[in-house]
């Protein structure tokens, strides 16, 4: 869908509550980090709430993150390339995509990686433990392409930086506030933290993130958190816009997760 500039910019009426455009529901999807266990649970809770729901233009957004720390994060990848075959998924770049690519390119990169979750999501391509344990910097930098797919790593390269909605924008970690969404820079959309987080003035839009854990979906006005830190809560949350309509569908590992 095509946005103009004048729709980038314009301030939201106080008077009229957000929306997405008619006839359109949306699927978003805090980070993953690698719980396919509870990604598949949500995968079926929304297939199903759609089909509950009735018919609309349906679009599922994964908000990034999808690997590092959790214990399958190459699963999530098969799942998330799965899914997309059948119906429409788009997925937002994540701070830890950007260092997984990274990890790649020479040995500073890959320590970063490892360091923020990243022996995990190397793990969960089959490297028995004992001999990635046995591996220096030097011979992991040289093994990772024959560990990981191209087809994930070509995925992953196609991730999208943020995603407008009618009066939402979806991102990753936020927005650089009192700028435009066209002029955000990289970093800021995979990786600000405070000065969005601390920011309580309206944006251009109503803005759906992750990468700040926070203990329930929380709607804050300007923007809505919904990273419930799967890998170390057992808790993953997607959020569902359908008109001006806002509502949560959640799985968990500790018994039937609840939906509101």
């Amino acid at each position: 869908m095509f946005t103009s500039l004048r729709d980038l910019l314009r301030p939201r009426s106080s008077q009229q509550p957000p929306s997405v455009p008619q006839g359109e529901r949306y699927y978003a999807i805090g980070d993953v980090h690698g719980r396919s266990d509870l990604l598949a649970q949500l995968i079926d809770r929304i297939e199903a709430d759609d089909a509950e729901a009735g018919p609309a233009d349906t679009t599922v957004i994964m908000l990034g993150d999808l690997v590092d720390r959790g214990h399958d994060s190459a699963g999530v990848i098969e799942q998330v390339m799965a899914w997309a075959g059948r119906r429409r998924v788009r997925c937002l770049a994540g701070n830890h995509e950007e260092m997984f690519l990274q990890a790649f390119r020479d040995e500073t990169r890959l320590r970063t990686f490892v360091k923020h979750g990243g022996r995990e999501t190397i793990l969960s391509y089959g490297i028995p433990v004992a001999e990635y344990n046995a591996l220096t910097v030097g011979e992991l930098l040289a093994r990772l392409p024959s560990l990981v797919p191209v087809r994930h790593r070509e995925f992953l390269q196609g991730f999208e930086e943020y995603i407008v909605a009618g009066d939402y924008v979806f991102v990753h970690a936020g927005i650089r506030p009192n700028r435009p969404l066209e002029e955000q820079d990289r970093e800021s959309l995979l990786w600000i933290r405070e000065s969005f987080i601390k920011h309580t003035a309206p944006h251009s839009h109503v803005v759906v993130h992750g990468h700040t854990i926070v203990e329930d979906a929380a709607d804050y006005g300007n923007r809505i958190a919904i990273d419930t830190g799967a890998y170390r809560t057992g808790r993953l949350t997607a959020l569902v816009l359908e008109g001006a309509g806002r509502r949560y569908l959640e799985a968990a590992d500790r018994g039937d997760a609840a939906a509101a």
